[in-house]
């Protein structure tokens, strides 16, 4: 690590000390309120320090801001907040990166080029306004010099961080697989650092978006690893837009359109935008809703986004028990896990949540109370839902600003039927159907092997049974992996199966 970078994080950990530690002298002779007003000044003071320590540390504590099992509400609602902005660079810091991209003449393939002020500043990035020879109007995203060092000097270190940590406390690291949820956000950043990847990102985007009448992404005209030039988006960004401005039906369909887009992403390209916080949308009234920014881009696999469908599910339905269900899909119980309270804390929760609008309800907040309950009750869940998470709540945060009167869940059921005709789809898919007939073959090729050492123990009188009694209230995953396994490979088969009948009796004619 370079001694500039060293010297900052020590700065920044000894100011944030040195206020801790008075504080904490006094603590006792405060009372609630003045405790209230200390954790939220805290709360203050760490946000600010993640925004000096640069775009990692912002991308980590907005990924902390879902994460209510593990720091306390005040701080995510703080956190919340955080913003990537920085403290503009003079052109003439940016100039040699356009150079070094562009080349020496970079300027003449410019009409025009603001560079009295950017269009936006943040800690990775400047972008500037910018007029093409051919007259067209265009976003000029300049990489700040030395950027991407840091940003893989703070991922080696937080990595050594994590895994000393974990060695240290191995009870926690099995509920919260620290450094598995760092690697997932650390693989979403990674374009961010070269814009090439980002191009690549957007270019997909634009294929996933055809659909939509009203949903655009901004072409890519250039980009080299420090430089991308795009199509400058119409209108303001969300959070800037006036509701008033926009016809009710207007408002509406752009919401349902921004939701729809993103289930589309979790559920069916299983790639999504990671980071659609309102900054990053821009509409105006008649014209298109615009996605920008897509250096952070999610994936998820299969059975995780069939988990999501089921917890979603249960929440439109109001049904407790099957979110509970589908969040045990997604993770993986500890040995000390307490599996019948988190379905009851499930059926307290999920009544709040049913059908709730946005002007009602945060749903992120939701979602991290359901996190609250099973870190709490010992339930590890997939890494991956950090930033799936964050990606929900900031699509939620940015629908709300102009339409708050909408559901997400409603919206979901709204679409369900496509999503599980596109599950149905690949469900008999060839390559599916290869997989589970490879899966049956290899079963089937060891099940003799298997029978003669079981009649050869019999022959022997070696072959014993034993029953061991099962302690109440706990369960043992090693000894019960086998029938878990079983149950698996049956529940999938049966679902394949369905799913397929269903494919088939939508597209055979009708008598």
């Amino acid at each position: 690590m370079s001694r500039a970078r060293a010297q900052l994080l020590f700065k920044v950990m000894a100011q944030l000390a040195a206020r801790e530690l008075p504080q904490r002298r006094s603590t006792l002779r405060q009372s609630r309120g003045d405790s209230a007003d200390r954790a939220q000044r805290r709360a203050v003071e760490i946000r600010q320090s993640l925004e000096r320590l640069g775009p990692l540390y912002i991308k980590i504590g907005q990924i902390l801001s879902t994460r209510q099992d593990l720091i306390p509400q005040t701080l995510a609602t703080e956190l919340e907040s955080l913003h990537d902005q920085a403290a503009v660079l003079p052109f003439s810091s940016m100039k040699p990166v356009l150079e070094a991209e562009l080349g020496p003449a970079w300027a003449r393939q410019f009409r025009d080029f603001d560079m009295s002020r950017p269009l936006g500043a943040a800690s990775l990035a400047q972008a500037y306004g910018a007029r093409l020879t051919t007259g067209e109007h265009v976003v000029v995203k300049v990489q700040r010099p030395g950027v991407r060092e840091i940003v893989g000097e703070d991922m080696r270190m937080i990595k050594m961080a994590a895994r000393f940590g974990a060695k240290r406390a191995p009870y926690f690291n099995m509920t919260i697989d620290l450094e598995a949820m760092l690697g997932v956000v650390f693989d979403a950043m990674r374009p961010e650092c070269d814009f090439t990847l980002e191009a690549a990102n957007m270019d997909a985007a634009r294929r996933s978006v055809a659909g939509f009448d009203n949903l655009c992404v901004p072409d890519v005209l250039h980009a080299t690893p420090r430089v991308l030039i795009q199509s400058m988006a119409p209108g303001t960004s969300i959070r800037d837009a006036d509701p008033t401005a926009f016809k009710d039906a207007e408002r509406e369909a752009i919401g349902t359109s921004l939701l729809t887009y993103m289930y589309h992403g979790y559920f069916t390209d299983r790639r999504f935008h990671a980071d659609p916080h309102p900054g990053n949308i821009f509409v105006c009234p008649g014209g298109p809703t615009t996605f920008i920014d897509w250096g952070m881009v999610g994936h998820i696999d299969r059975r995780l986004s069939m988990s999501v469908v089921l917890i979603l599910l249960g929440l439109a339905r109001n049904d407790g028990p099957a979110v509970a269900n589908g969040w045990l899909e997604m993770g993986r119980p500890t040995q000390w896990a307490d599996v019948s309270g988190f379905g009851q804390d499930m059926a307290a929760l999920v009544p709040k949540i049913h059908a709730a609008s946005l002007e009602h309800l945060n749903f992120g907040s939701a979602l991290g109370n359901v996190l609250k309950c099973s870190t709490k009750r010992g339930i590890q869940t997939s890494p991956m839902i950090s930033i799936l998470a964050k990606s929900f709540a900031n699509i939620e945060g940015s629908v709300r600003y102009l339409a708050p009167e909408l559901s997400v869940t409603d919206v979901f059921v709204e679409n369900m039927r496509d999503v599980l005709f596109a599950y149905a789809c690949e469900a008999v898919s060839e390559e599916q159907l290869a997989t589970h007939l490879m899966q049956l073959i290899a079963a089937s090729a060891s099940l003799p092997s298997e029978l003669r050492s079981i009649t050869r123990a019999l022959a022997q009188g070696d072959l014993t049974f034993q029953a061991a009694p099962v302690q109440a209230g706990k369960i043992s995953l090693v000894e019960n992996r086998m029938d878990a396994r079983t149950r698996y490979v049956v529940r999938r088969l049966a679902a394949a199966g369905a799913l397929g009948w269903w494919a088939y009796s939508r597209t055979r004619p009708r008598i």
